[in-house]
């Protein structure tokens, strides 16, 4: 029997019939990226294994681990930072204590942007979107009473990146803790800061060179590190499509790989140590097939493009992070029930680890309780679902396949014509992807003010409401006291030996030479974060974006 035959039979004389009598429901249905939603399943080729694979084989369709979610969860990773370190430290604490099985630090805007809480540049944000760290005695007091050799760290931080590893790498020593033995990750990408984020500091050139230095680095002495995480969140958060987050990122990591290369390593010798960062939203099977789709690309890019060896070479291994630019102030308890669908989605998809948002975050900072709804959410769905007790449990379905594909095929559109652009630097100074996320984005918004996209509690089924929640602010004195304890810091240092180093920076910083062994050495005689920064800024300069008229 024909497949295609038989269900065009079954659409006209079965469906057609029946669905002519909902006419509200006959309009075409299609996910963000505009993919059109058939109506019922598609039947799977015979030969659909072969793309499909097995879980942990070639081409990773299925996940990365043969076993999935049957051998360990994914870990728990609540992104958290805010106000001091000693603040931040006690929340961390207060999470392990709770279940998370890993830390993910948030850092205030003047530390994402290089400079100390008591530069002019920083005055009224220190503290306010994350943790003030100007120094190692801040990361010490971060990590305070937690062994860095028995938790997995993430760090979302990316112009100084190599600057905020020197510091967590020297408070291991500190600890008496091998480097060699540290996990976690660093974010460590700059392109999309130019791209959707903005918090860059140095030009292209320059950036891509302290992040091959980070690989150079970490591939000899901090092996079991990811040394950058390449992410998709922001692009998507920016406004652009489930399509153009896959393509964008995965022409950001071909950009990354690519200057690792030219800088001298061996594509076997630092790909594994690559890992990228996805956000989840609330198109539930389009985001799914998203995740699958990723993977296959990867492992075809790394295998056929870059000739990669290893199988680990090919994997691509990923934190997920729901989507913050979902969520609403209006009827904020919704947010509980968009937090999950989206955590499903990336279960469903294989993620490695996942941040779950907190319902008030479109409020304010979130309190205590509404954090641990947040890692409940997590807990609730890998020990009282059963979604994580198969592996892949979505493989196969008619519609997964069918958008897998479809965004796989989308995807590649996108890559190939940033490729005959000159990749992504080429595409990013022209302002192609900039423009791409903008038209989505507010094609999205008009969407959602002509009523097109439903988004509950803001177009449809509004209340007047009263917000009675308790929101968590941070104090004002924070920047005082950080502004204190830098100047005690530079009282109390050996001064002469802080010049030489910044001098000896200068001069490192103009040369070839790996920076990421100095960069150890200034944190651990108390240079700070401001202070190797503004010794860059001199020598490089900082990235001006350019104007598109």
């Amino acid at each position: 029997m024909n497949p295609d035959a038989e269900r065009k039979r079954w659409e006209e004389e079965v469906l057609e019939p029946l669905i002519s009598k909902y006419p509200e429901r006959q309009k075409e249905f299609l996910t963000t990226s505009q993919i059109p939603l058939p109506r019922v399943g598609i039947p799977v080729p015979i030969n659909y294994m072969e793309q499909l694979g097995f879980p942990g084989e070639y081409p990773f369709t299925r996940g990365v681990q043969p076993t999935m979610y049957r051998g360990r969860l994914w870990t728990m990773r609540q992104y958290a930072g805010y106000a001091s370190a000693e603040e931040s430290n006690q929340r961390y604490r207060y999470l392990l204590q709770q279940g998370q099985t890993g830390l993910s630090v948030a850092f205030d805007l003047a530390t994402q942007i290089g400079y100390d809480a008591d530069d002019p540049m920083s005055m009224g944000e220190v503290g306010k979107v994350g943790v003030s760290i100007s120094s190692l005695r801040d990361m010490e007091l971060l990590f305070d009473e937690i062994p860095l050799d028995k938790v997995s760290t993430s760090m979302t931080i990316n112009a100084p990146a190599s600057i905020l590893l020197a510091m967590y790498i020297a408070v291991a020593r500190r600890q008496g803790v091998d480097e060699k033995w540290l996990r976690g990750t660093i974010q460590n990408d700059v392109l999309k800061e130019y791209v959707a984020r903005g918090t860059y500091i140095f030009p292209p050139v320059p950036s891509m060179r302290l992040i091959t230095d980070v690989f150079k680095y970490c591939e000899e002495s901090v092996p079991r590190w990811n040394t950058i995480s390449i992410s998709g969140y922001h692009i998507r958060e920016a406004g652009s499509t489930a399509v153009q987050e896959v393509a964008f990122t995965l022409s950001d990591a071909i950009a990354y790989a690519q200057a690792a290369i030219d800088s001298g390593l061996k594509v076997d010798n630092f790909a594994s140590q690559l890992s990228f960062f996805f956000a989840a939203q609330n198109n539930f099977l389009e985001e799914v097939a998203k995740f699958r789709a990723a993977r296959r690309l990867w492992a075809q890019i790394m295998r056929n493009r870059f000739n990669a060896k290893d199988p680990k070479s090919w994997m691509l291994r990923f934190h997920t992070q729901t989507g913050g630019s979902t969520l609403t102030a209006q009827q904020p308890e919704n947010n509980v029930v968009r937090v999950a669908i989206q955590a499903m989605a990336a279960v469903m998809g294989g993620t490695q680890s996942l941040h779950t948002n907190s319902m008030d975050e479109a409020l304010w900072l979130p309190t205590e309780k509404s954090v641990r709804v947040a890692l409940r959410t997590q807990q609730i769905i890998g020990l009282e679902s059963g979604v994580a007790d198969t592996i892949d449990p979505l493989a196969g379905s008619y519609v997964i396949e069918h958008l897998t594909d479809e965004i796989c095929n989308r995807a590649m559109e996108y890559i190939k014509r940033i490729d005959d652009m000159g990749g992504a630097l080429v595409a990013i100074e022209k302002g192609y992807m900039q423009s791409e996320i903008q038209e989505s984005a507010y094609r999205y918004q008009r969407s959602i003010e002509e009523k097109q996209q439903a988004v509950v509690g803001v177009n449809v089924f509004q209340v007047d409401e009263k917000m009675e929640l308790e929101a968590l602010r941070v104090d004002p004195t924070i920047e005082e006291n950080q502004r204190a304890r830098l100047k005690i810091l530079r009282e109390q240092r050996d001064n002469q030996r802080a010049n030489e180093l910044l001098g000896q920076l200068e001069t490192t910083a103009r040369s070839n030479e790996n920076l990421m062994p100095l960069f150890i050495t200034c944190v651990e005689n108390a240079l700070t974060l401001g202070e190797i920064c503004g010794v860059l800024r001199q020598v490089w300069g900082e990235y001006q974006p350019p104007v598109w008229i």
